[in-house]
């Protein structure tokens, strides 16, 4: 970035009964923004989706002992997608990223990340270490992958990351997904908008505590759900609108 102003971030971490995993993910998020020195300032969102565990009670512990965090409380489950919706709309940074609070993400997967922010209008990290998360799992990602690149005749390697996005940006793009397909749906209206993107290929580590929430069957729903409408607004009813092709940057 040379002598430019450095831009600041907003870090949105959504979690669900990750007592066991909360602290660990802001402690990556931390090293990686010392390490990188890639940010002029952050905030840090944290989202307590009406967990049952301690997860809240550490979330205020953890905004007591650390600068720029502010905790949510949701009064109900909300899901994913709605907590990354919500933080979008709080978030005050240049740009804005969302990383998991079940610690999955290491600090160097982040560092990587954080290291290709100002290259294009989005970072999109792939998961370059599939074989940490089990096979029914890879199967479905990349089916997933699959039909949303033939249903929107696009070509990228994973649509669920913590992807960086410039915030005026992501502020002008319609949310209306909740549920898991939410960052698939943003990135299909921002790229076939014309919006440029780099790819970063990073190492995740499995969950140390607790099991995923993604394949329960209401969320499995909204995918099927969003998708469809997606399919209808982008290819169908707005289709003079998603026209551009996506303008892709190499790393």
């Amino acid at each position: 970035m040379g002598q430019e102003r450095k831009p600041s971030i907003s870090i949105i971490i959504p979690c669900l009964n990750e007592e066991a995993n909360l602290r660990g993910a802001v402690d990556c998020v931390k090293e990686a923004l010392k390490d990188s020195n890639r940010f002029s300032s952050y905030e840090i969102l944290i989202f307590n989706d009406f967990s049952t565990d301690d997860t809240g009670r550490i979330a205020e512990e953890i905004k007591k002992e650390e600068k720029g965090v502010r905790v949510i409380h949701n009064e109900r489950n909300m899901g994913f997608g709605y907590n990354y919706t919500e933080g979008v709309r709080l978030a005050k940074k240049d740009y804005i990223i969302m990383v998991p609070g079940d610690n999955e993400i290491p600090a160097e997967a982040i560092k990587k990340i954080f290291a290709h922010v100002g290259v294009a209008d989005i970072v999109i990290p792939y998961t370059a270490n599939p074989e940490v998360r089990g096979f029914s799992r890879r199967v479905i990602s990349r089916l997933f992958v699959i039909l949303i690149n033939g249903l929107f005749s696009m070509k990228v390697a994973y649509y669920n990351g913590t992807c960086v996005i410039k915030s005026p940006l992501l502020k002008k793009v319609p949310l209306k997904t909740w549920g898991f397909a939410y960052m698939a749906a943003i990135l299909v209206r921002l790229l076939k908008s014309g919006a440029s993107f780099v790819e970063v290929g990073v190492d995740i580590k499995s969950r140390q505590a607790g099991k995923t929430k993604a394949f329960r069957l209401k969320n499995i729903a909204s995918v099927v759900s969003a998708i469809a409408g997606l399919f209808w607004e982008v290819r169908v009813k707005e289709r003079a609108r998603y026209k551009a092709i996506a303008k892709r940057i190499e790393a």
